[in-house]
């Protein structure tokens, strides 16, 4: 049995950031699970879909779930979910756009899926809110709710890096 370990990768858009924890993943296990979170509902987003799919080979085993990611037995696995910023938009819309609701039931959800205690999680995620201050006020809400979402993931976790231009910076 291992022990449990959690991985956080961060950074911007195009950052790297996927291949980089898929690269992880692999070096800890040869068959590690995917567990994707977006829900694609353009063409455009169904082409991003389609090819981070076909960079992965048959050594995956792909879960698609939106919501609920607890519900999935990973036990004693190598686990990257990609990404907690898809999970937390599915979540705030779920929950109507209301915060409060939205933030309890993501580190609900957190907090059950990481229980195992022998199980290695990457989470790959964005800084969104590094940039100005949006005008709109559901903007504002999502980019503090993906916030503290990253806050929770980073204080369980035992490494944090964050991808800049395609380089790591390890920073936790």
């Amino acid at each position: 049995m291992c022990a449990k370990r959690i991985i956080m990768v961060t950074g911007g858009q195009r950052s790297g950031k996927s291949m980089f924890a898929e690269r992880v993943a692999l070096e800890l296990s040869d068959h590690p699970v995917y567990i994707a979170t977006a829900e694609p509902r353009d063409d455009e987003f169904r082409e991003r879909v389609r090819l981070h799919r076909q960079r992965r080979g048959s050594e995956w085993t792909s879960i698609e779930e939106q919501l609920h990611l607890s519900v999935h037995d990973v036990t004693s696995r190598t686990v990257l979910v990609d990404c907690v910023t898809m999970w937390a938009t599915n979540i705030f819309f779920h929950c109507g756009e209301n915060f409060d609701r939205s933030l309890a039931m993501f580190r609900r959800e957190y907090d059950a899926l990481i229980a195992s205690n022998d199980t290695t999680f990457i989470f790959v995620t964005n800084e969104i809110g590094l940039g100005g201050t949006s005008s709109n006020a559901m903007q504002r809400r999502f980019t503090d709710l993906l916030g503290i979402a990253n806050r929770h993931v980073a204080e369980s976790a035992d490494e944090v890096h964050m991808l800049i231009s395609g380089i790591d910076l390890k920073i936790k």
